[in-house]
């Protein structure tokens, strides 16, 4: 243990008073402001340490049972111990505040977008144009945020350390606690001359357009990720990444199940009983759709791999036709003749009239399709 009685130059039965006026002798004697020097500090550092134990009725009573408050260790007590360095040792660097100064610079953040895209653009793939509002290096300063021909200096009040000490009196005596230094704001460094076009920031707001490369096969809520194009960071920092949400918006003819496109084409009753052959327009181009005799409300005429690129893998979906017959609503009497002499012909003057099954009928047909069966 140290020998605290020593170090003041008192005896062990010494009196508070005698103790308190030999400290003040000794400190004004040492005191750093009066005797410079590391001798004279060390011994200072030392006489402190010792009044504050035996200058404490419970530290002195706990010393003279044999029990050291400090454990005999005298170095960086007294003035103030440094509460950071018994972190450290505990717990690592991250737990006791970090040494030196913080950098200047950081990440920019991240930016989530949304960009709106059309059914053949989900189909095909392609670009697009996309602008939005963003903070870029600066380019007057190049992200130093000093004015160009100046530069930033050492800040005066810590050194360049970007922490001051402070010291703190508690239970265990005189704490010295490490604060980030506020004329800094912890960096070290100041800027006695800040950018006029970014305030010393680094970075500007900017408007700016890009073009999106959009893979086939993407769909509502598909998010396409684009690194480092991001917000820059403060003091021209690496730029953060870009999140691009992808909307595809209603097409008026075909709509999308999965990878497969559904249209309707409208058929007249004639039509669909004797069979025809119409031209449809695709995403690929016309095609030629072979509608077969006796087609029925419902029916549904696939043209394989013309329907949406997967996006994951090869080949593409199928565009499935609907048939939707339509029975004419207005006759003239010739048209209406015709119409009766042919149930004649077919016996249907009195129809029976019979339900059919749920799954035979045209809702039935319909539902089917769009589960893919």
């Amino acid at each position: 243990m140290n020998d605290y009685y020593a170090d003041l130059g008192v005896d062990r039965s010494a009196t508070p008073e005698e103790i308190k006026r030999s400290y003040r002798k000794l400190a004004r004697k040492l005191h750093p402001d009066v005797n410079p020097g590391e001798e004279a500090e060390e011994q200072f550092k030392r006489v402190s340490q010792a009044y504050d134990v035996l200058g404490d009725e419970d530290k002195r009573r706990q010393y003279d049972m044999g029990s050291d408050p400090y454990g005999g260790a005298h170095e960086g007590f007294g003035a103030g111990f440094s509460f950071s360095d018994i972190m450290e040792q505990f717990f690592g660097q991250a737990a006791g505040g970090g040494r030196g100064p913080r950098p200047r610079q950081t990440r920019g953040q991240d930016g989530l977008v949304a960009l709106s895209v059309d059914l053949e653009t989900a189909v095909f793939g392609g670009t697009q144009d996309l602008t939005i509002d963003t903070a870029e290096r600066c380019s007057t300063c190049s992200g130093d945020g000093a004015q160009p021909g100046t530069s930033r200096k050492v800040c005066e009040v810590c050194g360049g350390r970007g922490e001051v000490q402070m010291v703190q009196r508690s239970f265990l005596g005189q704490v010295m606690t490490a604060r980030p230094c506020a004329a800094c704001q912890g960096f070290g460094e100041v800027i006695p001359h800040p950018c006029h076009e970014c305030s010393g920031q680094g970075r500007v707001r900017t408007r700016r357009t890009m073009s999106i490369r959009i893979p086939a096969g993407v769909d509502t809520g598909t998010r396409i990720h684009l690194s480092g194009e991001g917000e820059v960071g403060i003091g021209g920092g690496p730029a953060g990444d870009l999140f691009v949400e992808l909307r595809v918006t209603p097409h008026p003819t075909f709509t999308r199940q999965g990878d497969d496109l559904h249209a309707s084409v409208q058929l007249p009753m004639t039509a669909a009983a004797l069979g025809t052959t119409l031209n449809f327009a695709t995403f690929d181009g016309d095609r030629q759709v072979e509608i077969a005799r006796g087609t029925q409300p419902g029916d549904t005429i696939v043209l394989e791999g013309l329907g949406v690129t997967h996006l994951r893998g090869s080949g593409r979906g199928d565009l499935v036709i609907h048939a939707d017959v339509r029975t004419p609503t207005r006759l003239d009497a010739d048209q209406e003749q015709l119409l009766r002499d042919l149930a004649v012909a077919r016996e249907e003057t009195e129809p029976s009239g019979q339900l059919a099954d749920v799954d035979s009928g045209f809702m039935g047909k319909l539902r089917h399709a769009f589960k893919g069966r």
